[in-house]
């Protein structure tokens, strides 16, 4: 389903519920009628217009350490082949690949997958080889 397609499917109860409040208030002579059908198409319009916005908030996302593949961070000790990385701030548990490789502490080191909550990194030089 396309980001476009989720976004509507979540606007459409916003849209009911308004449309049904609005109804109410018409019905009870509280608005008149083109006020309550300019209220509806301005609600509508407002969440087409809001979408440029809130469109990330509905794309997919990779869940977790996937969304970390491709990052940089450093070496916070030494991996031999297992140690811990500092990416975006965060401590992340790593084993080095390939498995042989030492990393010193400082090191640059890029992600090239993850497994749950341990990630598995190289040198970027190491990578272009």
């Amino acid at each position: 389903m396309s980001t476009w397609q989720r976004y509507i499917l979540f606007q459409i109860p916003g849209w009911i519920i308004t449309g049904l409040i609005i109804i109410s208030l018409w019905n009870w002579r509280y608005l008149p009628g083109w006020i309550a059908v300019l209220g509806f198409i301005g609600w509508v319009f407002k969440d087409l217009l809001m979408y440029p916005l809130l469109r990330l908030a509905y794309e997919n996302v990779k869940p977790g350490s996937q969304a970390l593949v491709g990052a940089r961070g450093v070496a916070q000790d030494r991996l031999n082949p297992r140690g811990y990385v500092r990416v975006r701030g965060e401590l992340w548990n790593a084993i080095a690949n390939p498995i042989d490789q030492v990393i010193i502490p400082g090191t640059e080191v890029e992600i090239v997958s993850a497994e749950g909550m341990q990630v598995i990194v190289t040198t970027p030089k190491q990578r272009g080889n």
